[in-house]
């Protein structure tokens, strides 16, 4: 079984610009294509940085949400200050999350972590459920090239 850890998190609120997804989740190659073409547009345009700007740290998120019925992916941050034209406010609730953790490459984190936590993870954890809503990643640079991660979905006991 994939490691995972259970943790009771506060509620935050991060701040994101995001797209929705028109790939199917069973093609992978063609969902993680859309992705990157979203986040190179976010870098050419500028907004990358200015969430990067408002940022309160140094983590970088990615979440996945259903919105108003459609799929969303989202880069995001928590915010120290208001991003006027940001995509969509993202309240995650205070619950008990399963973690995963993981250590890789920038570019294939989120991912890798996302496939671990739906693909291996939850489809194997019997005494908990996830509660929908979204969830999210987050990255940060560990300083010699190397990312770490943590996938973080809501849950509830069964």
């Amino acid at each position: 079984m994939a490691n995972y850890t259970l943790e009771q998190k506060k509620s935050f609120t991060l701040t994101a610009y995001g797209f929705s997804i028109q790939s199917n989740f069973q093609d992978v190659p063609a969902l993680q294509q859309e992705k990157a073409e979203f986040w190179g547009r976010l870098k050419a345009d500028g907004r990358f940085d200015k969430l990067k700007d408002a940022a309160k740290d140094d983590r970088e998120w990615s979440v996945n949400e259903v919105y108003q019925g459609k799929p969303w992916n989202y880069f995001a941050v928590e915010a120290g200050r208001a991003v006027a034209d940001a995509t969509r406010i993202i309240e995650f609730p205070e619950s008990e999350y399963i973690v995963v953790a993981g250590k890789g490459d920038k570019d294939t984190l989120f991912d890798q972590l996302t496939y671990r936590a739906f693909g291996e993870v939850l489809a194997q954890v019997t005494d908990y459920a996830y509660i929908g809503g979204p969830n999210a990643t987050f990255r940060q640079d560990n300083g010699d090239g190397t990312f770490y991660g943590e996938f973080w979905v809501p849950v509830v006991k069964r």
